[in-house]
């Protein structure tokens, strides 16, 4: 866990979301904050990502939101982030979240946290990163998701390895153990990225 210095959280932007959502992402904010771990996240001013950011902040922690400008200047942008870092493009801004994360995290979220969270998975596959991936999976949210990966693996889509990629918990206590007991991942098993 002492090499995790920056913990990436993928996940939602709308306000409309069940209580317990904001609830765990306060949460999980807080407790990355406590162990003196840096927040990497979308820098949304709004919904899930402000949850998280609240929660850290709250507890003293450095928060960096990555943002594309398009985003800024609808004024989406979260003003209490430590630091903000303003990207040219959504490709851009995910590369940049990459890049400076340890560990990513994926709460409960639209189209855009699961896609960020499958490129990231994707991205690992392919040996290009070999951080840690958690899905905190509150109330089951993710159930079907992983039901899919199930199907994908028995459709030999991909390899039971594969799931070895991600740890799933449920509790936003579990995620800092879960970071730090991820097995290991080596990046020349892209060898197997094909079937």
């Amino acid at each position: 866990m002492s090499s995790v210095k920056s913990i990436a959280v993928y996940c939602a932007s709308s306000n409309k979301v069940r209580a317990s959502f904001v609830t765990a992402a306060e949460r999980l904010g807080e407790l990355i904050a406590a162990e003196g771990k840096r927040l990497v996240y979308g820098d949304g001013g709004i919904g899930l990502m402000a949850a998280v950011a609240r929660g850290a902040l709250r507890e003293g922690g450095e928060v960096v939101g990555v943002i594309p400008q398009f985003m800024v200047d609808q004024a989406w942008n979260n003003p209490d982030s430590t630091k903000t870092i303003i990207t040219q493009t959504m490709h851009e801004r995910k590369a940049t979240i990459c890049e400076i994360s340890d560990a990513m995290v994926a709460l409960p979220g639209g189209i855009g946290t699961f896609e960020e969270l499958l490129e990231c998975l994707t991205w690992k596959q392919l040996g290009l990163h070999h951080n840690p991936v958690v899905i905190l999976n509150t109330e089951g949210y993710y159930d079907k998701l992983l039901a899919c990966i199930d199907q994908m693996v028995e459709e030999q889509m991909m390899r039971p390895i594969h799931k070895d990629m991600y740890v799933v918990v449920s509790e936003p206590e579990e995620v800092l153990p879960a970071i730090m007991n991820a097995p290991a991942w080596d990046p020349s098993t892209r060898r197997l990225a094909s079937i």
